[in-house]
Parts: C-alpha cells; structure tokens; sequence
C-alpha cells in the first residue's frame, strides 16, 4: 500500500512539472537580464581599484567575447604589475580572438620581461594559429 501511495504522489508530481514550461521560464529571465549593462558594469570592473574585481571582471568579458572588452583588456596586459591579473588579461583576449589583441598577445610571448607572462602569452599565441590553421 505505501509504494501505491508513494509511487501516486510521484507520478502527480511529476506530471506538474512536465506541464511546467521551463523553456518559457528561462526566456523570461533571459529578457529581463540587459546584456548591455552586465557588459558596461563589467568594464568598469576592470578598471577598479579592487584587485579581484579586476580579474573576475576581465574573466567575464573573455567568456561573453565581448569586443567592447578588447582595449581596456590590451590595456590590462601592458600595465599591470600583477602577473595573475596580465594572464587573466590575456586568456580574456584569446577567448575574444580580436586580431588587435592577439597582436599584442604576440608581442609579449616573444619580449616581455616576466617570464610567466611570456609563456602564457606563447601558449595562447600558439593555440590562436593552430585554431586558424583549423578553421
């Protein structure tokens, strides 16, 4: 009698959520959300006195690819003291693909004066010509 029971209740609800639309839910959120300003509020992160923010910031705009992104984050990878956050500037770069910064990218893997910066940028170099030769 009890898996009778507990087998109703799971089949009722069950069928309630599959009536539930998720997609529709999801598309909803989506509208709300303005792309724009998660975008502009981003760049401002990059230029923040927060070194976190700075690396969380430039980590975001090379996942959305954003172009907006490209000089402050070329800006990011020449100035900065902190070799953590010129990674983090050049991975976002790799990720974002625009010529402009793949140039610089270049540049520092062949002349840049600390050496983890330089290997990383190699390596991004390197894994931009193999995905042109692909494509």
């Amino acid at each position: 009698m009890k898996r009778v029971t507990t087998l109703c209740i799971l089949l009722s609800v069950l069928i309630s959520f599959s009536s539930y639309n998720f997609a529709q839910e999801v598309d909803k959120v989506k509208k709300k959300v303005d792309v724009e300003k998660v975008e502009d509020n981003l760049l401002v992160g990059v230029d923040s006195e927060n070194d976190g923010l700075r690396i969380s910031s430039a980590y975001y705009l090379g996942e959305a690819k954003s172009d907006k992104a490209v000089i402050p984050l070329m800006k990011m990878l020449r100035e900065n003291k902190d070799e953590g956050e010129r990674i983090m500037a050049a991975l976002s770069l790799f990720k974002i693909g625009d010529e402009r910064g793949m140039n610089l990218i270049k540049g520092m893997s062949e002349q840049d004066d600390n050496k983890h910066v330089k290997k990383m940028c190699k390596i991004f170099w390197d894994m931009h010509v193999v995905r042109r030769e692909i494509k």
